[in-house]
Parts: structure tokens; C-alpha cells; sequence
């Protein structure tokens, strides 16, 4: 798998780029990034599985965009030899001046495709 360090830097910037607008609203650009058995636990509760979360991602718009998304604490652990799990907390500021703590997690694997994410989950931090 290498050092850990650059694949640190590989897997955040392949989950950062699900942060940004114009990867969530590119249908093929999201399904090169989600397994095929992609499920996502939400910070909301809800369950989402690949293709409910893509056609969720596609129809996004720039105004019901929250905030930005600030993303950090990032952290990379091997779970075999070809997966790898991503831990990391964000910060969205609200329109009311709060602002919402979410802890993230992510399992990516590596397959003859590349980098997949296989499973997501947000939990909201009190």
C-alpha cells in the first residue's frame, strides 16, 4: 500500500473532492468515487445506498448550499490490504451564527478501478 503519509494525501483529496459542488453534481464523476455496494449511515439518521445518494448528490444547487465545510483532524488506518479508513471532523457555520460539528468517517478500497469509497458515516458531535 505504501507510505502512509501520501496516502493520506490520495484518500483526502478523493474525499474532499465529494465535498466540492462540482463533483456531487457530476452523475459519472460520483459513481467513479462510490463501490458499487456504497452505503452511507447520515448525520441525519437516515441510510442511504449508492445510487439514492448519487441521485441526491446530482440534483443539488448552489441555494440550498449550508455554508462551507471546513474539514479536519484528519486520520488514516489501515484495515487490510486493501482498505483503509479515513476519520476526520467538519464545521459548517449556519445562517443563525452557529455552527455544526459533524466527526465523519469513511472506508475506502482499492480495487483494479482505484480508489472506491465503500461505506460513509456522519455523526453529529453535541
Amino acid at each position: 500500500m505504501g507510505n502512509l503519509g501520501e496516502l493520506l494525501s490520495e484518500i483526502r483529496l478523493l474525499e474532499e473532492a465529494l465535498h466540492r459542488h462540482e463533483i456531487r453534481r457530476s452523475r459519472t464523476a460520483v459513481e467513479e468515487l462510490l463501490s458499487e455496494d456504497f452505503v452511507e449511515f447520515g448525520s441525519s439518521g437516515a441510510i442511504y445506498r449508492r445510487n439514492e445518494i448519487i441521485d441526491l448528490l446530482v440534483q443539488e444547487n448552489d441555494n440550498a448550499d449550508p455554508g462551507e465545510l471546513l474539514a479536519y483532524d484528519y486520520s488514516l488506518t489501515t484495515i487490510s490490504s486493501d482498505a483503509v479508513l479515513l476519520t476526520y471532523r467538519t464545521r459548517r457555520a449556519r445562517e443563525d451564527g452557529s455552527e455544526r460539528h459533524v466527526l465523519r468517517s469513511s472506508i475506502w478500497k482499492h480495487s483494479e478501478i482505484g480508489w472506491q469509497m465503500l461505506f460513509h458515516q456522519g455523526t453529529v458531535i453535541a
